[in-house]
C-alpha cells in the first residue's frame, strides 16, 4: 500500500450552491451546468473519495482498517468539505451522539430505506462541524437573548411579530420557535409579510429569506438566531444540537463523518419540527468562533471539543511543515504549488487536489508555496 493516495472527490449538486466556485476550484469550465454546493474528502458511504485504482476509499478502508486508520478503529471519523454557498441553506440542527444513535435505530426499524426522502438519521454519528472562512461568510449560529430578539421584533413592527416578541420573553427560544412551528397554514404569508414590511439593516437577511420563501416561518425564526460576519481566515464551531444556518459565501468546512440533518425550514427538503424540537439545545448562545494556534512545527491548529476531527492550516512559504504523527488524514491543496513526500512516496498537489494519507506509515513532509489544509484524528 502506497504511503499517500491520491483522491478523486465527488460533487454534491445541491440546489444552494455555486455555478463557479467548484468548478474554478477543480479547474473545470465554468459555470457548470447546474449548481455545485459541496465537494467532499473522505469515506462516507453516501459519496466516499475515490482512489486512483477505482476503489471508494470507504471499500478500501473496510479491506484494510489497521494500515489505513489505525488499531481498533472501524471508520474514518472526519468528513472534509468545501462549501460554496450561493443561496442559503435551510436552518438546521446535527444530533449528539446519544441522539444520532436512538434516531438511527428507530428509523431503521421503522424500515425506512437508506437514502429515503423522509430519513433524517442516515448513520449513528454525531455531527460536531467547523466552518473555515475562505471568502467573506454569513450564517446564523445560536440563538441570541430573549430580550434581544424580542426587542428586534417588537422594532419590526406588527401584531404578529408582536405575539413571537412576547413567547419569547414569556418562554424563551423553544416557546417561541414552537409557536411558530404551528402557526396556521393560511396566515404565514402574512406573518412574513410583517418582516418584509419592516425596515432596518438588522432585518436585510431575514428579507431576502423572506423573497425566497413567503410563506415560511423560518424566515421569522432567523431573526431569533445570532447573526455571524466570517472574514477569511476566521472559523466558527457548531456544536451538535446547535441551531444554526449558512447564508453566503465559500469555506473549508470539516465534521464528524455524517451525514445526519434535522430541517427546520427554508427549504425544500424534509422538514421534522417534532424531531428538531427534541434535538435542539433551546439556551442562548453566542456563536463559537476558533482563532489559530500556531504549533512548533509550522501548522495552524483550529482546536475544538470535537472528538472526532482536527482541523490544520499549511502555508510552508517555501519551507517545509513535518508532521510526525500525521495518519490517518487528508490533505487538500487550495493553492498554489505543494511537494509532499512521506517515505518513498512523493506527490505534488496543485489547486483543488487531494491526498489521503493513511495511518501506517512515517513521517509527512509538505514543501512549497501555497495553501493546503489538512483534516485529522486528534
Amino acid at each position: 500500500m502506497s504511503e499517500l493516495l491520491r483522491l478523486d472527490n465527488p460533487v454534491r449538486a445541491y440546489d444552494w450552491g455555486s455555478h463557479t466556485v467548484l468548478a474554478g476550484l477543480l479547474g473545470r469550465t465554468a459555470p457548470s451546468a447546474g449548481p455545485e454546493a459541496e465537494l467532499w474528502i473522505g469515506a462516507h458511504p453516501s459519496a466516499p473519495s475515490r482512489l486512483p485504482d477505482g476503489r471508494t476509499l470507504h471499500a478500501a478502508i473496510a479491506a484494510a482498517p489497521e494500515p489505513m486508520i489505525g488499531s481498533g478503529a472501524d471508520r474514518l471519523p472526519f468528513l472534509l468539505k468545501v462549501l460554496a454557498v450561493e443561496r442559503p441553506l435551510s436552518i438546521q440542527v446535527h444530533p449528539d451522539a446519544g441522539q444520532a444513535r436512538d434516531g438511527y435505530a428507530r428509523e431503521q426499524r421503522g424500515g425506512l430505506a437508506p437514502g429515503d426522502p423522509k430519513r433524517s438519521y442516515h448513520d449513528d454519528w454525531p455531527k460536531p462541524e467547523l466552518l473555515y472562512a475562505l471568502t467573506g461568510f454569513e450564517a446564523l449560529c445560536g440563538f441570541r437573548e430573549p430580550d434581544e430578539a424580542a426587542e428586534l421584533l417588537t422594532a419590526a413592527g406588527g401584531d404578529r411579530l408582536g405575539r413571537v416578541a412576547r413567547s419569547l420573553l414569556t418562554g424563551g427560544p423553544k416557546a417561541a420557535m414552537t409557536l411558530l412551528a404551528g402557526w396556521p397554514a393560511a396566515d404565514r404569508p402574512a406573518l412574513v409579510a410583517e418582516v418584509m414590511d419592516a425596515d432596518g439593516p438588522e432585518l436585510a437577511w431575514a428579507r431576502r429569506l423572506g423573497d425566497q420563501y413567503p410563506a415560511d416561518p423560518g424566515v421569522v425564526a432567523s431573526l431569533l438566531m445570532n447573526l455571524v460576519t466570517l472574514v477569511p481566515g476566521q472559523a466558527l464551531f457548531a456544536r451538535p444540537r446547535t441551531i444554526h444556518a449558512y447564508l453566503r459565501g465559500t469555506g473549508v468546512e470539516i465534521m464528524a463523518s455524517s451525514d445526519n440533518v434535522l430541517r427546520g425550514g427554508l427549504t425544500s427538503k424534509l422538514v421534522d419540527l417534532a424531531e428538531l424540537q427534541a434535538v435542539t439545545r433551546f439556551e442562548p448562545s453566542a456563536p463559537e468562533l476558533v482563532d489559530a494556534v500556531r504549533l512548533p512545527n509550522g501548522e495552524d491548529v483550529f482546536p475544538t471539543p470535537a472528538a472526532q476531527f482536527q482541523l490544520t492550516r499549511l502555508r510552508p512559504d517555501g519551507d517545509t511543515i513535518e508532521i510526525t504523527a500525521p495518519g490517518p488524514s487528508a490533505l487538500l491543496c487550495l493553492d498554489g504549488r505543494l511537494t509532499v513526500g512521506r517515505g518513498s512516496s512523493r506527490e505534488v498537489l496543485h489547486r483543488g487536489e487531494a491526498l489521503f494519507v493513511p495511518a501506517l506509515g512515517g513521517p509527512l513532509r509538505v514543501h512549497g508555496n501555497g495553501l493546503a489544509f489538512r483534516a485529522a484524528v486528534p
